[in-house]
């Protein structure tokens, strides 16, 4: 299989580049190796994130994500996407809605809401929803974006992609 540049690279919208409406969003399925490389990855053990048993027995019935797990997906769009390479997260904001569970497909939305010329942070809109279009995290991020244009090799560290 063959990767397009674009596949290969990150490439950066400056701050100048960013217009008030804009958006970019990320597809994600948990799976039950995420769950336990995020646990591995901050040190939170909560039985209700690592075990099954305790999970079938507590409030959600099975096993949930992290909330941050979810919180992260939006780092990854703003850090990979839009801004992208060069982006800063300063400020960020979230409410929990709903679990996500193993199988659930995440939609990460970030849409840029509102722009500062002094100090060129970007604050964005973000939505993340499950295959059901039901909303599990809602918030905002506030970014220093990038003045500079970028482009960066895309590293693979994942499923064994290099």
């Amino acid at each position: 299989m063959h990767e397009s540049s674009e596949q290969r690279h990150l490439v950066n919208r400056t701050y100048d580049e960013i217009r008030v409406g804009d958006s970019a969003s990320l597809v994600r399925t948990l799976m039950p190796e995420d769950v336990k490389l995020f646990a591995v990855l901050t040190g939170d053990f909560n039985p209700s994130h690592a075990d099954p048993s305790y999970s079938e027995s507590g409030m959600f019935r099975e096993v949930i994500a992290h909330g941050m797990w979810s919180g992260s997906l939006i780092s990854t769009v703003l850090g990979t996407q839009f801004p992208g390479p060069g982006t800063i997260l300063v400020d960020q904001a979230l409410h929990f809605a709903r679990s996500v569970t193993i199988g659930d497909t995440i939609t990460v939305s970030i849409t840029a809401k509102q722009k500062f010329d002094h100090n060129k942070h970007v604050v964005f809109d973000c939505v993340c929803t499950n295959q059901e279009g039901l909303q599990v995290v809602r918030g905002t991020a506030e970014v220093l974006a990038p003045t500079e244009k970028s482009r960066v090799c895309r590293t693979y560290y994942a499923r064994g992609q290099h």
